[in-house]
């Protein structure tokens, strides 16, 4: 698989077969991700992988959490910024009806709605997790560096026939993953990624988001 066709063919994985992947995959994966660029070489970021019972434990962590809280736990870094404004707002309420009409789940079924934000806390049934942590104390160049990082790592899964989403849902129980990995009080957790075989049955991969075309979000000089 080339890199062209690792991204346009690399999709937000919603529904995982229980097929295992091995810890030594998941290595190779991060070792050759770990050549993502980085300002300085500073590497800003660590990443924890969990699986087994640890994976599970992180989900009965996650859904007592949001039991008790259910508007969680986002802090002075949400997942998005509110307000927010057009075209952006738009773009997300329309990539939300799309996904939940891909699954023929209706506006009005708010009990299956939000059964399915449910499911971001099992990582929609992957054998394996992965979390992205920063410190609080880079500025927003790490930021993108670890995002890069994590791009990285979703097409070298794809090069290995393996899917991924990444779960910044996550981050609505960031204090409590905190405690749980004890962090550093520096550290900050970002988000997650659920990495695993894709089930390529289920309605929700078949559908992918939209993208605007080029002419809306660039601009050329000089040609």
């Amino acid at each position: 698989m080339d890199v062209v066709e690792a991204l346009t063919s690399r999709r937000s994985v919603r529904a995982f077969r229980d097929t295992p992947v091995s810890e030594e995959t998941v290595r190779q994966i991060l070792r050759d991700a770990s050549r993502s660029p980085s300002g300085g070489n500073l590497q800003p970021w660590r990443v924890i992988v969990v699986a087994g019972e640890e994976k599970d434990a992180i989900t009965k962590a996650a859904q007592a959490t949001l039991f008790a809280n259910p508007a969680g736990e986002e802090g002075e870094h949400p997942i998005y910024p509110k307000p927010l404004g057009e075209p952006y707002r738009s773009r997300r309420f329309k990539v939300g009806e799309d996904l939940y009409a891909s699954m023929g789940v209706p506006r009005e079924d708010k009990a299956a709605r939000f059964a399915w934000v449910a499911e971001n806390f099992t990582f929609f049934g992957a054998p394996v997790g992965l979390f992205f942590v920063t410190r609080k104390s880079f500025g927003h160049g790490q930021w993108a560096h670890m995002g890069m990082l994590m791009q990285s790592i979703a097409l070298r899964a794809e090069a290995e026939g393996l899917g991924t989403c990444m779960q910044e849902a996550w981050a609505m129980v960031r204090n409590t993953l905190h405690g749980h990995f004890a962090l550093e009080e520096d550290e900050l957790l970002y988000c997650g990624m659920a990495l695993g075989h894709p089930d390529t049955d289920a309605p929700v991969n078949q559908w992918r988001s939209e993208r605007d075309p080029l002419d809306a979000w660039s601009e050329f000089r000089g040609f």
